[in-house]
């Protein structure tokens, strides 16, 4: 396979799959409306077509004017988005839909491809925007990718779990950061025990391409990092990169403790009550690696702190985590 369409491809699983695929010959061409800044605008490796991707005649538009021979869709949220586009690209050698872990509709430990069953959806749930039904919507997606394989069409998904990295405009880890770099104590929600599987974002981007070359039609393809580490040992990971004189000390606060500052658990970003783990040796099968988690932490610390980012909208104040200290250094 010579020329990618990447539908997306400028904010951050997709931007840095431009890179992965330029660093593996390809021709590299952009579907998206140009809403957001371009990092490949002064690139003339990469070319860009603006277009909706909600917009069929102007998908199909930019389908004849690349004739691309993989496609990967970063930005469908809508089955329908996943039906049109494998029909639109129904003779291309690959097309990979970027699917999601919140499709798995059980909690099983770990989530495994061909055991564990999709979440379901209705035909309410297909059209809705909320972030209730995402997993309902990517589950969906995925019934389509299968659909369409079983019609011909050389379609395969990926399913990552949470995505971190450089260029994260969630700041869910960046939160996480900004705590480790200014404070010498943070305080972690209940035991710090606590299991969400993650991803590096540069991972993903070459889990895709390797889908596209090497998959199955038809296949859904977990991947995450290959060693999971809890909640706490995430701040220690992060600890050991952040430049910092002090020692970072780790405070465990329960329901009780946190009530004091008005505080949840669910309140943390990257906090999940239950575990969730997918099952990756299915990818690593196509021989897919994920980067050592030290290497991958290191890159995500240095991405922040030449940023602007510090993700504090994304979990609770300083100030009431205060109050939670100020109560359980009276125990």
């Amino acid at each position: 396979m010579d020329d990618a369409l990447v539908i997306g491809g400028t904010r951050f699983i997709g931007r840095h799959l431009v890179d992965e695929l330029l660093a593996h010959d390809y021709e590299v061409t952009l579907f998206n409306r140009g809403n957001h800044e371009n990092p490949f605008a002064d690139d003339d490796r990469v070319d860009h077509v603006e277009g909706d991707r909600t917009d069929d005649d102007a998908l199909e538009a930019a389908g004849r004017e690349v004739d691309p021979d993989a496609v990967f869709d970063c930005v469908a949220y809508y089955p329908d988005d996943v039906r049109t586009a494998t029909r639109i690209f129904a003779d291309c050698e690959a097309y990979v839909y970027v699917s999601s872990g919140a499709a798995y509709g059980r909690e099983d430990i770990p989530k495994r491809e061909d055991e564990t069953p999709l979440a379901e959806c209705t035909a309410e749930q297909a059209t809705d925007d909320s972030h209730a039904t995402y997993g309902n919507r990517k589950a969906e997606g995925d019934r389509a990718v299968f659909e369409a394989a079983e019609n011909g069409v050389n379609a395969m998904s990926l399913r990552p779990p949470i995505v971190y990295g450089p260029h994260d405009y969630t700041e869910r880890l960046d939160f996480w950061i900004d705590r480790v770099n200014r404070f010498d104590r943070v305080v972690i929600p209940g035991d710090g025990t606590n299991l969400w599987h993650r991803v590096y974002v540069e991972d993903v981007a070459s889990a895709l391409r390797i889908v596209a070359e090497r998959g199955e039609p038809g296949e859904a393809y977990n991947t995450g990092d290959r060693r999971l580490v809890t909640i706490e040992e995430m701040v220690e990971l992060i600890a050991d990169q952040v430049d910092s004189t002090a020692d970072v000390e780790v405070v465990h606060a329960g329901p009780r403790e946190l009530a004091a500052g008005g505080i949840e658990l669910e309140d943390y970003p990257l906090y999940r009550e239950y575990p969730h783990v997918m099952a990756t040796n299915k990818l690593a099968d196509l021989g897919w690696e994920s980067t050592p988690l030290e290497e991958a932490m290191a890159r995500a610390v240095e991405d922040h702190l030449e940023s602007d980012r510090d993700g504090r909208e994304q979990g609770p104040d300083r100030e009431d985590e205060e109050r939670v200290l100020g109560v359980l250094d009276t125990l």
